[in-house]
């Protein structure tokens, strides 16, 4: 691709090349075209001996570099990134490498962040976003321990309810399904996690989706609970919806990574965000804080901007 500021673009050299084959002096055409004589003779000449392709900006990768590390040594860096996860400053004095010579190769293999490798097999993760909002939407549920009126142990402290026993309260269930390619997200509280309630569960998550513009729902993507495998319910649930279920590979939670990590932002920013005296105050929390999740809290894979900006024509953006 030519520079901002180049005077000849692809379509400018063929004109060179045939005002100058018309019997024109390339002098005169170059000062025509605002270019230098050693340009235009630079252009003639590349179209004389390649063609059409020779009008085509080249790479500026030199052709040989006498002192790029070898392969092998190469090799072995990412051998030692991804077994091991070390990082320059300790793969540098193994190989006898400088720590930013280190770095420079696991930057060219895009091994130069932990956070893009899967930590107990060292294999490079495999990211990926669906090309348009409702393509694919992530469902899943973490159950969190309901709080005792009083408050719990984030309150009182550990040692406090050692002392003090206090009566089971039981569980909720957080069922949250999130869209794949704009991040939105939806959840709801309940009791359980039946077939039943998760059948519910996604039809309201669809009129959400729905009513902030994602009007259908292609596939959805859970685990390998019962409740989504051999459920009625569920499945009737889905062909209401015009949607496909699928379902994880059986002990890989990150292919469900989006709505898992997903639930680890609702522990950190709602669950575990303050102390709460009640279950009903940190129930009555869970709406604002997926307020702020899509409309105002920025994300990084979406380049700082929250879900809302990727949905098309979303509703009330130009009151």
């Amino acid at each position: 691709m030519s520079h901002r500021n180049a005077r000849l673009t692809v379509h400018g050299r063929q004109l060179l090349v045939q005002r100058v084959l018309s019997g024109r002096p390339v002098a005169h055409v170059a000062a025509e075209m605002g270019i230098s004589r050693p340009t235009a003779y630079k252009w003639v000449r590349r179209w004389r001996q390649e063609g059409q392709a020779g009008l085509y900006d080249r790479p500026s990768r030199p052709h040989t570099t006498p002192h790029r590390t070898p392969a092998h040594i190469e090799t072995q860096v990412c051998l030692l990134r991804t077994t091991r996860k070390l990082g320059p400053a300790r793969i540098g004095p193994i190989l006898g490498l400088p720590p930013s010579t280190v770095h420079r190769i696991l930057t060219r293999h895009r091994l130069n962040r932990l956070t893009f490798l899967d930590r107990p097999t060292g294999q490079p993760i495999r990211r990926y976003q669906r090309d348009r909002p409702g393509e694919l939407i992530h469902v899943d549920v973490k159950k969190l321990g309901r709080i005792p009126d009083g408050g719990g142990w984030h309150i009182h402290g550990r040692d406090q309810r050692a002392h003090h026993h206090r009566p089971t309260v039981g569980y909720d269930y957080i069922h949250s399904a999130v869209d794949d390619h704009t991040r939105l997200a939806y959840s709801e509280i309940h009791p359980d996690e039946k077939a039943t309630t998760c059948a519910g569960f996604l039809r309201r998550a669809a009129a959400f989706f729905a009513g902030l513009g994602i009007p259908a729902i292609e596939r959805v993507l859970t685990d390998n609970a019962l409740a989504y495998r051999t459920s009625t319910a569920w499945r009737h649930a889905l062909a209401d919806l015009g949607a496909t279920g699928k379902h994880t590979r059986p002990y890989r939670p990150q292919t469900n990574g989006k709505v898992e990590r997903f639930n680890r932002t609702l522990l950190d920013e709602w669950a575990y965000q303050r102390p709460y005296t009640t279950n009903d105050q940190r129930t009555a929390a869970l709406q604002d804080f997926l307020h702020t999740y899509n409309h105002h809290r920025c994300h990084t894979a979406l380049q700082g901007q929250p879900p809302i900006t990727r949905v098309n024509n979303p509703p009330g953006q130009y009151i």
